[in-house]
């Protein structure tokens, strides 16, 4: 399957939305502004997101944070970073519910419900978040990471450029703060642990990502992980994410012997740990049913406000779902150890 015929809603698992530009100036270039030269060179950008980028510091040149008075000399090694390049198609505004966090002059923080497609892409190009977000603001917001269709948890949006730059400065730095609670297939020997390894969509599936074996290919990703509740066939942990590459809990989850609980397009959908005992099969599918999505959450959302500097904390409890699956598992378990006592 070609990656421009996957509906977007199987593209769009967390990923940070950074847009690198690598160049070099010609030898002949005569002496020009920083700005202005960039302004020139990168198509579609704005003076905005030029300047923007630079006070956060995302410009280089010759190895060094630059300012936009700059004067480009010929041979100079230049590289930006900036979030996502707009679209190429119209977002139109719809009225939807939204579970707004917090909000002020440059940041918005949503809770978004599983089921619910962050950005209007191939296959969806309607029922968004951010078709409510123009909706509610009266123009269009700045994404600064995205999550899955059924992903559940908080979302940060910019409201202006000069925000969007300086948040999605942080992402690219790793300093933002992100958690998250995620159910998955059997028992762990220790507490807590970390899986770094490349990520690269599969050859055999261009749905999913996997881990490569090779260090030349995929995207350095990280996850560190901790137990929260053991309920012998299943696990409830803690993760940490140190990069944001698409897929990454459920690609290292699965890596590691573990998959995400009703994850179908990652196999947990399948019930791969316990009995064979008609009743427990007939307990898992039950679950399935009451969380037809994979059991994942963004539970904690930090960073520091791009205007402010303040360090900003957000917790969003586990939705229904989710904890009427854990409730169900807690007593399984628990009737489980009797039995056997």
């Amino acid at each position: 399957m070609n990656q421009e015929n996957i509906p977007s809603s199987e593209l769009q698992e967390e990923t940070e939305l950074y847009e690198h530009h690598h160049l070099v100036v010609d030898r002949g270039q005569a002496l020009l502004r920083l700005d202005k030269y960039l302004q020139m060179r990168i198509e579609g950008i704005s003076r905005n997101k030029v300047q923007a980028a630079v006070k956060a510091g995302c410009v280089l040149v010759n190895g060094n944070v630059a300012k936009s008075n700059y004067k480009v000399k010929p041979l100079d090694d230049i590289r930006v970073l900036l979030p996502e390049p707009p679209h190429d198609f119209e977002v139109l505004p719809e009225q939807m519910p939204l579970n707004i966090v917090y909000e002020d002059d440059d940041v918005l923080v949503i809770d978004k419900p599983a089921g619910l497609v962050v950005h209007p892409g191939y296959g969806n190009f309607n029922g968004t978040l951010l078709n409510g977000l123009l909706f509610y603001l009266g123009y269009q917001p700045f994404l600064v990471h995205r999550i899955d269709k059924d992903t559940s948890g908080l979302l940060l949006v910019a409201k202006t450029e000069e925000a969007q730059v300086r948040l999605a400065k942080q992402f690219f730095d790793h300093t933002t703060e992100r958690k998250y609670n995620a159910l998955v297939w059997g028992n762990f020997d220790e507490d807590s642990g970390t899986i770094v390894g490349n990520l690269e969509r599969s050859p055999k599936d261009r749905r999913v990502m996997h881990v490569t074996d090779d260090p030349e290919r995929g995207k350095h990703a990280v996850t560190h992980w901790r137990v929260l509740q053991r309920f012998g066939y299943v696990t409830l942990v803690e993760c940490v994410l140190e990069t944001g590459r698409t897929h990454q809990i459920r690609a290292h989850m699965r890596h590691i012997g573990h998959p995400l609980f009703s994850d179908a397009p990652y196999g947990g959908d399948q019930i791969l740990k316990g009995t064979t005992f008609s009743k427990y099969k007939q307990f898992v599918e039950n679950c399935f049913r009451l969380l037809p999505r994979q059991a994942l959450h963004a539970l904690v959302l930090g960073f520091d406000h791009p205007s402010t500097g303040q360090h900003l904390h957000f917790e969003s409890p586990l939705p229904p779902d989710f904890t009427a699956v854990i409730d169900k598992w807690s007593t399984y378990s628990q009737s489980f150890r009797l039995l056997n006592e």
